[in-house]
């Protein structure tokens, strides 16, 4: 057995841990008490609701994948249809296990708080919940990319293929991980298309209905669209970015490896003697392995929350899990990175030795966090930005949204900074290399950062199951604290899915331009040619029109729910002598959401192979960095002022406002920003990312085929 196959196996053996510890907190949040009856009901008719969902969905996705699957396996390379079929199956079950674990979580943390009346103990339920989603997310990331590897004899870099098409040749094994990343990216495109209309639809008519028309309390159960809105927090908050996580982590994966393969061709053909295969394995494995630290570093940042006491600030309770998390990833990759790397040749581009690649890790690492203090400054409750926000709402609508829009563009430039600066330092001192690992650093401790960011909807379904059951007002005070600081973990988690998806998507560039360059080739993409200036405005453009395709979808879809729910809410509802129609607002959420993903997911998948078939490799690479540098900040800004908008609901909600509590013109301002906030946050900010991810992963998996065949060659 070789070394490397003996070192993805250890790994292997800590994602097993990893997912029997999932296993062990999914069946101990099964067995804690769901609380009253009408808790029990509720929370089922969520459960049901959001299952029903899914299954409609994915009978979608199913048909796309399948029609996917075929054409890889019988015109790019026999197997790839297979590790295609591999991705999608593992971002799938983590999307519905996720989903699930929170369906089950909510209700729970919800009657914990009821029951203790402690804000650390109930902090600790919906951790709970949160963690089976973000170690599920790098778990099974890991276990289907490492059955790849075992499976079909792991990486060569002189493989060839003739592949399926005539005259096509493909490195094989470069192209089963690029075709499993892309099964990944394809699941996770429609998740978060499909779950951000289906959640904003129901949450806006949701408010727009109880604040706006009938002054009724938020999550108040006489409202039809109440129980969509819950449901929809699981569909997108919890399956929509578990499946959007996976994908960023298996991507830049896959683009470490084949810039591995690229950096070993070249070396080679302008005769660097002294690289040898065991440079090359070097460079293989160290992204699997710096992978398994990060999933260690997360078993014990999040294991030690579940046993330790935690206090009455959840904030603190949820940063350090993911401190310690993070330092024990820089930890234990140091001591990888050493090991691997100390006693093979290493390329000219690793300026600084074996600690090139280790640095490297380490500048993702603090621009994630970093990314994450910088959005909680402009998105919490406890900064100036969203409170001078919450002030201007006294003013009215026009002084809200204009105030913050200026809070969101002004939250771009220090993200994009920090950005720039890991991407600067990781090239100069680890060449392509570097920067594709401080990409996976930024992900390697995903599980941590997604089981805070889990705590989020979590928390804000169980504030909302405590108001629509009547619960004490000592209880509605714990969930809306919860609520409060997950609405910022969600805002944190958004950030850090952003800028992972900026450093994950210039890593996927980085290897697409190596793949079409040649093996003799250094990997240049010439701005000076018409071509790739051509590709780049339109993939800036294609970024607008992909937002205003999703805008559209949402607003549409809320009004037509909000029309019908108000059918519903006769005066017989409103004194609470009947029930409204839950069901029949569900199944419209659902019908809605799934209309209207299919447009703007196949866009996504189409562009590189018709830009490529029509005009070439570096028309479609112009296209990649276009729509990547007007995605990422406009991204950031979506999801910055969104969360700020909603927070600043929230303070006025809390009574931080002097004089201007809830129902209060200041107030009814401020539910127009979050109207607007929340198509924002919750649908373009977050599908952006995917959208540039996509297309890359897609540019990477057809380049063989672009290449050889386009009317311009």
């Amino acid at each position: 057995m070789s070394f490397l196959t003996t070192s993805w196996l250890i790994v292997l053996g800590v994602v097993v841990l990893a997912l029997a510890y999932v296993a062990y907190n999914y069946f101990r949040i099964k067995k804690m008490p769901e609380g009253t009856a009408e808790m029990i009901e509720l929370s089922g008719i969520i459960r049901s609701g959001a299952q029903t969902f899914l299954k409609t969905e994915f009978k979608s996705i199913t048909a796309v994948v399948a029609v996917v699957a075929v054409v890889f396996t019988l015109f790019v390379e026999k197997t790839s249809g297979i590790t295609f079929l591999m991705g999608a199956l593992m971002s799938s079950i983590v999307c519905v296990l996720g989903m699930q674990s929170a369906t089950y979580a909510n209700v729970r943390t919800s009657n914990k708080a009821r029951e203790s009346l402690s804000i650390g103990e109930t902090v600790k339920v919906a951790l709970c919940g949160g963690s089976i989603s973000g170690l599920a997310v790098q778990g099974f990331g890991m276990l289907g990319f490492i059955a790849v590897l075992l499976c079909f004899g792991g990486v060569q870099h002189d493989a060839s293929s003739t592949g399926l098409v005539a005259g096509l040749t493909c490195n094989p094994y470069i192209m089963r991980i690029s075709t499993y990343s892309l099964g990944c990216s394809i699941v996770a495109m429609f998740n978060r298309v499909a779950g951000g209309n289906y959640t904003k639809a129901a949450d806006i008519s949701s408010d727009i209905l109880g604040k706006l028309r009938h002054d009724l309390p938020e999550d108040d159960s006489r409202i039809p669209n109440t129980i969509a809105d819950f449901i929809g927090d699981n569909v997108n908050d919890i399956a929509g970015n578990c499946s959007d996580l996976l994908e960023s982590f298996v991507a830049t994966m896959s683009a470490s490896i084949m810039i591995s393969v690229t950096l070993f061709k070249t070396a080679l053909a302008e005769g660097e003697t002294q690289i040898t295969d065991a440079t090359f394995n070097a460079t293989v494995l160290f992204p699997i392995i710096l992978a398994g630290c990060g999933l260690v570093g997360c078993l014990i940042g999040l294991g030690l929350a579940n046993i330790k006491k935690m206090g009455d600030n959840p904030s603190k309770e949820l940063d350090l899990s993911t401190w310690i998390s993070a330092g024990c990833t820089v930890v234990f990759g140091g001591i990888a990175a050493y090991f691997i790397f100390k006693d093979v040749p290493l390329y000219t581009e690793f300026k600084l030795g074996w600690a090139s690649p280790w640095i490297s890790s380490i500048m993702g690492i603090v621009s994630g966090i970093a990314i994450g203090i910088i959005t909680e400054y402009y998105t919490s409750t406890d900064h100036k930005p969203t409170q001078k926000i919450a002030e201007m709402c006294t003013e009215g609508e026009a002084f809200v949204v204009t105030k913050g829009d200026a809070v969101g563009s002004r939250s771009v430039l220090l993200p994009v900074l920090v950005i720039i600066i890991a991407l600067i330092v990781s090239g100069i001192i680890g060449g392509s290399y570097g920067i594709a690992i401080s990409a996976l650093g930024m992900l390697a401790f995903v599980g941590a950062t997604v089981s805070i960011d889990a705590f989020g909807p979590i928390a804000d379904n169980a504030g909302g199951l405590a108001e629509a059951c009547h619960l004490d007002p000592d209880v509605r005070k714990i969930t809306d604290k919860l609520d409060a600081v997950g609405n910022t973990t969600a805002a944190i988690g958004k950030g850090f899915a952003i800028g992972s998806a900026a450093f994950a998507t210039v890593s996927l560039i980085m290897a697409y331009v190596g793949s079409y360059s040649g093996d003799a080739a250094v990997p240049v993409l010439n701005f000076a040619t018409f071509f790739v200036v051509a590709g780049g405005i339109l993939g800036g453009a294609l970024v607008e029109y992909f937002s205003a395709i999703l805008t559209d979808n949402t607003i549409d879809a809320a009004k037509i729910m909000a029309d019908v729910g108000d059918k519903q809410m006769t005066q017989e509802v409103l004194d609470g002598k009947a029930k409204p129609d839950y069901n029949m607002m569900i199944a419209m959420a659902a019908k809605e959401a799934i209309r209207r993903m299919v447009l703007p997911s196949v866009l996504a998948l189409l562009i590189p192979v018709i830009g490529g078939f029509l005009l070439g490799p570096e028309f479609v690479g112009g296209i990649l960095v276009g729509a990547t540098i007007v995605a990422i900040p406009r991204a950031i800004f979506m999801g910055n002022s969104g969360g700020a908008f909603d927070n600043a609901k929230k303070y006025i909600e809390q009574g931080m406002l002097e004089g201007h509590g809830k129902g209060s013109p200041a107030h009814k301002a401020a539910v127009t920003g979050d109207t607007i906030g929340d198509t924002r946050k919750d649908v373009v900010g977050v599908a952006l990312d995917i959208f540039i991810k996509l297309m890359s992963t897609v540019a990477n998996t057809i380049t063989p085929i672009i290449s050889r065949y386009h009317i311009f060659k």
